[in-house]
């Protein structure tokens, strides 16, 4: 098959899937709707982390805060100052990138697992910040917004906006910038950026050889994955309703952004919007559909029926899959893919070889 030929057939089959993503919340009720959206915006934050840690190589769990940084400027906007939804990420999304510079700076200094601990520290320290510097409901650190809050624009058409499904708006604000992010990755990793990211990830030494600005790379890289993770944190708003920001949670978001990338496959354009779906509803299925098709008794049977169960049974899952699949989806795909083709190939036999010229 030629190169022009997967092109085509890629085309095509991105064009059925997003067609099927602009009908899904025609067809499902407001439960699954929501579990997609929050699929989307998870795996929107996990492309902005697939730049930073997949195409170059730096690892960072604190992403959870930009996420939060995002959703809190979408939230206080909205609530303290009338904003509609779409023009505040306008403001989250520069502000989000402003941050990432700002701290991606400070993280040239350390590299790999030390930089990881840096990343924490950012994760740990956001909800104090925001204890800090937010006092919104009864004192806390929570912004709630109600419907009237978020209620779709009036040019908004009305098989959108129909009333009772309010879910539909958020959903297909959440898929359009998935897309948008998504096709903006794919610019990113075929231009000459994306090719000084693997480049710098690969070997410094020798990118920097061939003129390539290692700071200015990693700096780049760093803010973009935090714009990222800011605009998916702003559409969490629309979902949830809310901003609110607390370790467990902020440290639990920064995790999940990673393990998205890890199952749909690191240095893949699809495969973190692939893990942020598995993420999504894995965790969904363990927790809600799994204790009802298990027996409670026995000692295996009462801990998988127990919902409190799940995040263990998930973790469980996590490691069986990282070790059938190291590559991540994406990646053993495309292992499967050349061990197909090169079997294939062996087994044909060998075309024989032109008849020589008669002598005249």
């Amino acid at each position: 098959m030629g190169r022009s030929q997967r092109t085509i057939i890629g085309f095509v089959c991105a064009v059925l899937v997003v067609a099927w993503l602009i009908v899904l919340p025609h067809h499902y009720g407001k439960t699954n709707t929501v579990l997609w959206a929050q699929a989307l915006y998870i795996g929107a934050a996990a492309m902005g982390l697939n730049l930073l840690t997949g195409y170059n190589g730096q690892v960072s769990i604190g992403h959870g805060a930009f996420f939060g940084l995002g959703a809190y400027t979408s939230a206080l906007l909205i609530q303290q100052h009338g904003w509609q939804f779409l023009p505040t990420l306008l403001v989250a999304a520069p502000l989000c990138f402003v941050v990432g510079v700002l701290i991606g700076f400070p993280a040239l200094r350390v590299k790999g697992l030390y930089l990881a601990l840096v990343t924490l520290g950012l994760a740990v320290l956001f909800p104090d910040l925001t204890k800090h510097y937010v006092h919104v409901t009864g004192g806390t650190n929570l912004v709630s917004l109600d419907q009237q809050h978020l209620f779709p624009p009036a040019w908004v058409p009305t098989s959108v906006s129909a009333i009772g499904r309010d879910d539909q708006w958020a959903y297909y604000v959440t898929l359009g910038c998935a897309l948008v992010l998504f096709v903006v990755v794919i610019g990113i990793v075929r231009s000459r950026f994306g090719r000084a990211l693997i480049a710098v990830r690969d070997h410094e030494a020798a990118a920097q050889t061939a003129g390539i600005n290692i700071a200015s790379v990693k700096v780049l890289a760093f803010a973009l994955s935090a714009l990222y993770a800011g605009v998916a944190g702003s559409c969490s708003v629309l979902i949830v309703t809310n901003a609110s920001a607390d370790k467990i949670g902020t440290f639990q978001l920064s995790i999940q952004f990673l393990v998205a990338v890890v199952i749909g496959g690191t240095a893949t354009v699809l495969g973190p919007m692939i893990g942020g779906w598995l993420v999504v509803f894995v965790q969904h299925w363990i927790s809600t559909t799994l204790p009802n098709h298990v027996s409670s008794t026995g000692t295996v049977g009462r801990v998988v029926a127990n919902p409190a169960s799940s995040p263990a049974i998930f973790g469980i899952l996590l490691i069986l899959f990282v070790f059938a699949l190291p590559d991540g989806l994406v990646g053993g795909a495309r292992r499967l893919w050349s061990t197909g083709r090169a079997r294939l190939r062996s087994r044909t036999p060998p075309s024989p070889a032109p008849a020589a010229p008669l002598a005249s």
